[in-house]
C-alpha cells in the first residue's frame, strides 16, 4: 500500500514538473523597494528549499527541548533494569540460603526501585534469613500500608509470631488476614490450626463452617474435622457439668468420625451415665462392626452388670458376633473365658486371635496366654515363655499421628507431640513409631521461602501454645 502511494505521489510530481516545463511563465515580485523577477519553476524550488530549512531548524529545536526528558527516562529505565536484576539475584540468594548476599541485593533493589512491595518483601525475608527479626518486622509492617500487599505483610508477621511463641498475636493477625481475604486457603488453614491449638473450639467450629461454605476444604475432611471439634466440645461440656449438651455433641461427633473408636466410646459412656443402656448397647454394637476397640469391650462388660462369670461369657459372645473375624473379638472372648476359669476356651480364642493377627502376637495376647498357662499349669514354668515373648512383641494397636508418628493410647483432637489437628488415627502401630518422635525442622534452620508459610505450624512446635 505504501509503495502504491509513493508511486502515485511520484507520478503527480512528474506531471507537475512536466507542466511547469511546458509552461514556464514568469513571476515579478516587488516588496519594500526590492524587485524579484524569476520563473515559476525557480520560485517553487526556492519555496521548497525554504520549507525544508525551516523544518530542519524546528526538528533541531524540538530535539533539544526533549533531550532532558529523554535522558531522565533512559536513566529511570536503567535503574528499573538494575533494580529488577537485584531483585532476581536477591531471590536466588534466598533460595540458596545466603543471607548476606540476599541483604546486599535487597538494599540495592530498594535503593534503585524504592520501597515497593517486592523490595520490602525481599528485604524482610533477607533480614529474617540473616537472623535480624526486628528489621524483618519493620519491613512486614511497612507492607501493611500498601493496599495490594497487606496480605503479604500479615503473612510474614504471622510467621514471626509463631516462631516467637506468641499464639495470641498470631491469631489476631490471622483474623485480620481473614477479613482481607476470606477465600484464601492458607488463611483458613492457619486460623483453624491456631484456634484449635489455643482451645477455641467454638471459634474453630465457625471457621470450619465458613471454610466448607467457601469450598476451601473437601467435604470428607471438613466433616471429619467437624467431628473432632464436636468431640472436644463434648468433653468440655462434660467438664462444665452440662451433661445434656455433652451427650448431644458426642452423638454428632460419633456419626462424623466413625473411624475413631473413642468417639463411640464417649457417646456410649455418656448414655450409660444417663441410664440409657439400650441406646448405649446399640452404639457399641454399631461401632464394633467397624472398629473394635478394648474400651468398647470394657463398656460392654459394664452394661452386663454384676452377672456371674459364665453368663458374662454369653454376654460377650453377643458383642463378638457383630465382628467375629476381628482379633479384638477373640481377645474379648478370651478375657471373659479367663474370668470364668474356662482355660481351654480362653486358649482357643487366643489361638484364633494369633492366627488373625498379620504379624507376631501382640503384647496383650502374650500376657493373656501367660495367664492361661499360669492358671491351668501353675508352677510348670510355661508362663515364663510367654512373658519373654511379650517383651519382644509388637505394640498394641493404638492411635498414631499421621504427621509425626507419635503413638498415643488415647484419642484427642490435637496430637500431644506436634499439636497437629485431627491427625491421630486408629490402627496397628509400627515398632519404630511406637517409642520415637519425629521432630520438625525449625523455620530458621532452612532457607527462607519468598512467601512464608505460617500454616506449617508443626515447625513452631510447642512454643506456640
Amino acid at each position: 500500500m505504501r509503495r502504491l502511494i509513493a508511486l502515485i505521489a511520484l507520478g503527480v510530481l512528474i506531471v507537475a514538473a512536466a507542466t511547469i516545463a511546458d509552461y514556464p511563465g514568469a513571476v515579478d515580485i516587488t516588496w519594500q523597494g526590492w524587485e524579484i523577477d524569476t520563473s515559476v519553476g525557480v520560485l517553487i524550488a526556492a519555496s521548497a528549499m525554504l520549507a525544508l530549512v525551516i523544518w530542519l531548524l524546528f526538528s533541531l529545536f524540538a530535539t533539544a527541548v526533549r533531550l532532558p526528558g529523554r535522558f531522565r527516562r533512559n536513566r529511570r529505565e536503567r535503574r528499573r533494569r538494575l533494580g529488577e536484576q537485584a531483585l532476581t539475584r536477591g531471590m536466588l540468594a534466598l533460595a540458596a540460603g545466603d543471607g548476606a548476599a540476599a541483604r546486599r541485593q535487597s538494599t540495592r533493589a530498594e535503593t534503585l526501585l524504592g520501597a515497593t512491595p517486592m523490595t520490602l518483601m525481599l528485604s524482610a525475608q533477607a533480614a529474617q534469613l540473616d537472623g535480624d527479626e526486628d528489621t524483618a518486622r519493620l519491613r512486614y509492617t511497612a507492607l501493611l500500608d500498601t493496599k495490594d500487599a497487606q496480605l503479604l505483610g500479615l503473612r510474614g508477621l504471622i510467621g514471626q509470631a509463631l516462631r516467637a511463641g506468641d499464639g495470641e498475636d498470631a491469631l489476631r493477625l490471622a483474623e485480620r488476614a481473614r477479613a482481607l481475604r476470606p477465600h484464601a486457603g492458607w488463611v483458613f488453614e492457619t486460623l483453624l490450626a491456631l484456634q484449635t491449638r489455643t482451645g477455641r473450639w467454638e471459634e474453630a467450629r465457625r471457621t470450619l463452617a465458613q471454610g466448607a461454605n467457601r469450598h476451601l476444604l473437601p467435604h470428607a475432611p471438613a466433616e471429619h474435622h467437624r467431628g473432632a471439634v464436636l468431640f472436644e466440645l463434648s468433653r468440655h461440656a462434660e467438664q462444665d457439668g452440662d451433661m445434656r449438651r455433652a451427650l448431644s455433641l458426642a452423638a454428632s461427633a460419633k456419626d462424623l468420625i466413625p473411624d475413631i473408636p473413642a468417639a463411640a466410646a464417649r457417646h456410649a459412656r455418656l448414655l450409660i451415665a444417663d441410664d440409657r443402656r439400650r441406646a448405649a448397647r446399640r452404639t457399641i454394637e454399631v461401632a464394633w462392626r467397624r472398629t473394635p476397640h478394648p474400651e468398647l469391650a470394657r463398656l460392654w462388660n459394664e452394661l452386663g452388670g454384676a452377672t456371674p462369670a459364665l453368663e458374662l461369657v454369653t454376654w460377650v459372645e453377643k458383642l463378638a458376633a457383630h465382628n467375629p473375624d476381628s482379633p479384638e473379638s477373640a481377645i474379648a472372648l478370651a478375657e471373659a473365658a479367663l474370668a470364668a476359669q474356662l482355660w481351654g476356651e480362653a486358649r482357643r480364642h487366643l489361638t484364633r486371635a494369633m492366627a488373625a493377627a498379620p504379624d507376631a502376637p501382640s503384647r496383650r495376647v502374650c500376657l493373656l496366654m501367660a495367664r492361661v498357662e499360669e492358671s491351668e499349669h501353675p508352677g510348670e514354668g510355661r508362663a515364663r515363655e510367654w512373658f519373654d515373648r511379650a517383651l519382644a512383641a509388637p505394640p498394641e494397636p493404638g492411635y498414631a499421628c499421621r504427621r509425626c508418628g507419635t503413638h498415643s493410647t488415647e484419642w484427642q483432637a490435637l496430637c500431644g507431640s506436634c499439636h497437629g489437628f485431627d491427625t491421630l488415627a486408629w490402627g496397628a502401630i509400627k515398632p519404630e513409631a511406637a517409642d520415637t518422635l519425629t521432630i520438625a525442622v525449625p523455620d530458621d534452620a532452612a532457607p527462607a521461602a519468598l512467601l512464608p508459610m505460617p500454616n506449617d505450624l508443626a515447625s513452631a512446635g510447642q512454643s506456640a501454645r
